[in-house]
């Protein structure tokens, strides 16, 4: 049984956390996120929470569940993306039925970014066209970070800093890429690129 509620974790993540700590790497923000949330991504992993995908604060919470939190409670492990296909099929139906523009921004990215976290450009370009059509408030730095994407599975195929976690052999070109700044070094030719 799950003692936690869709709602309960929309508030801890954007009223506890907030956009301040959305990306900052925090090892007690993680530990707190494993001991709240653990059970309710165990049970989402083993497929018990479908329906919560029935509305759109429903479907928010589970994609926080199923995408951002296995990020923050399982850093570098192969865990952190075990139910990535979990939020992109929810992501995909909650966009269809345009649940996204039922959240305010900038909590609506988070129905974007199983796209964004995609190893598959099709995904990565639905994702950079949700941003520049459903997020015109907030959506800049989030454009960039999409195009950032984008950009390394059109070069890769995949993103070569997840190799270490999956297990998977590193590709000359890919050694490279991480040796030379990997993926700060594209948000940073695409920012220099913005300001000319």
């Amino acid at each position: 049984m799950v003692d936690v509620t869709p709602q309960q974790i929309a508030e801890f993540w954007v009223d506890e956390v907030g956009p301040e700590g959305w990306y900052k790497a925090s090892d007690a923000l993680d530990a707190q996120i494993r001991e709240r949330f653990g059970s309710a991504w165990q049970a989402a992993h083993a497929g018990d929470l479908h329906d919560w995908c029935c509305d759109a604060e429903g479907s928010f919470g589970f994609l926080i569940l199923t995408d951002q939190f296995p990020r923050n409670m399982f850093r570098d492990d192969p865990r952190a993306f075990d139910t990535d296909v979990l939020a992109r099929t929810a992501c995909k139906m909650a966009i269809d039925r345009r649940w996204d523009m039922a959240v305010p921004e900038p909590q609506r990215q988070f129905f974007y970014l199983p796209l964004m976290h995609s190893e598959n450009l099709i995904d990565q370009d639905r994702c950079v066209r949700l941003m520049v059509d459903r997020m015109p408030g907030t959506g800049a730095e989030n454009l960039r970070h999409a195009r950032a994407h984008r950009e390394i599975i059109r070069e890769y195929g995949r993103f070569p800093y997840r190799n270490k976690a999956l297990g998977r052999m590193t590709l000359p070109r890919e050694k490279e890429f991480l040796e030379t700044g990997g993926y700060g070094r594209i948000l940073q030719a695409l920012s220099a690129a913005e300001a000319d």
